[in-house]
């Protein structure tokens, strides 16, 4: 078989992913310059989970969020231990006991998870959010050392409404700053994933920040409106996205939430 060039139609495909196709060939393996890429990408996905959390352009813009940590004390820990980044360090449980924070509508926690690389995108992220939220009461907190799970036990301290989780997801090759948007209604401890929805691959590249940001307000403000998520909530933003969004408040009744 000839070398791959620019008039294969492999070449042409190139412009739709971020897949290693049409690589071409030097001999019997690959060109220099494409074991080259690969190993910046391995370095680069290793480095977005071992890399700590820089939650300072956060606080710059929001200085009144609350910072939590989970069970896990290093990051090697966390890596090994998955069951302690879900569960709230005492700590933290009792900072947000005692904080007298007001019952929010939504709880939303932005996250390292396992890619702290990817939390350079979570300031345009809530730029675009917070304002489709309209009248909402929201309330803001930045975990270290965190999965998915943390935000029920943060949901169920505080009451929310409903959560929403923002985090670093697993890095691969071709994607190491990928965000991914976890809700769940009536949060509390022993929720299920099936009780999640989740709006995954946020990143430049991915799915753009201002879709992202609509389909994750059309969900929150469903989830409120219908008191479920989950499997029984389907993300029907498609048909809406190039429409305006009410922003008038939606009732938040959540009979699990002893202030509602």
């Amino acid at each position: 078989m000839s070398e791959l060039d620019e008039t294969t139609p492999w070449q042409t495909l190139q412009a739709f992913t971020d897949a290693r196709i049409a690589l071409g060939r030097a001999g019997t393996s690959l060109p220099t310059r494409e074991v080259l890429k690969f190993g910046q990408a391995h370095a680069a996905a290793r480095d977005a989970v071992w890399t700590a959390a820089d939650f300072g352009p956060l606080l710059e813009e929001w200085p009144d969020a609350v910072e939590i940590r989970s069970q896990a004390g290093s990051r090697a820990e966390y890596l090994r231990r998955p069951d302690l980044g879900r569960r709230l360090h005492p700590d933290s449980k009792a900072l947000l006991a005692a904080s007298n924070l007001p019952t929010p509508d939504v709880l939303i926690i932005v996250g390292d998870g396992l890619s702290a690389a990817a939390l350079a995108h979570a300031p345009a992220l809530l730029r675009e959010l917070l304002p489709l939220l309209g009248r909402l009461s929201v309330q803001l907190l930045l975990a270290r050392q965190c999965r998915v799970a943390l935000a029920d036990g943060a949901g169920e301290l505080l009451r929310g409404g409903v959560s929403l989780i923002i985090l670093g997801e697993r890095p691969g090759l071709s994607s190491f700053d990928s965000l991914g948007a976890y809700l769940t209604f009536a949060p509390r401890v022993g929720k299920l994933d099936s009780e999640r929805n989740c709006v995954s691959n946020i990143r430049p590249g991915g799915l753009e920040i201002p879709q992202a940001a609509r389909r994750t307000a059309y969900l929150l403000r469903e989830s409120l409106r219908r008191e479920l998520s989950g499997v029984t909530l389907k993300d029907e933003s498609g048909r809406i996205l190039d429409a305006p969004l009410p922003l008038d408040p939606l009732p938040c009744p959540a009979p699990q939430c002893p202030q509602r």
